[in-house]
């Protein structure tokens, strides 16, 4: 089992930045890919961002350029530098840990998540 805790949202004004961080224990030789995805009101779960245990990393689209994926494997953390927020990204962010197998992966252990709120 892997344990996934996060924490960092808040409230922001449009523009600003907002670090997030997700804190893991357990089993952590079980998985070898971590990401965020996000959830706004009455929207589908999204991927964010994720990296491999190589250090590649993908973005989503929307977020490339805006938005950096990172870990500190010393620390068993990972992060999420958020800047040039847009009321948009208002959301839940998740972080969660799975495996990748190349063409897909899979996500087994989800963190119970944390608010960014962003206001105009």
């Amino acid at each position: 089992q892997v344990q996934l805790v996060e924490s960092g949202g808040g409230l922001v004004q449009a523009g600003g930045s907002l670090r997030l961080s997700c804190a893991a224990s357990g089993s952590l030789f079980s998985i070898d890919i971590m990401g965020w995805y996000r959830q706004a009101p009455g929207m589908q779960r999204e991927l964010v961002a994720e990296i491999i245990s190589g250090g590649s990393t993908t973005y989503a689209d929307s977020m490339k350029g805006r938005f950096t994926i990172s870990r500190d494997n010393a620390k068993n953390t990972l992060y999420l530098d958020m800047n040039n927020l847009k009321p948009e990204d208002t959301a839940v962010y998740y972080c969660t840990a799975g495996r990748d197998y190349g063409s897909t992966r899979t996500y087994d252990y989800w963190g119970r998540g944390t608010q960014v709120t962003v206001y105009s």
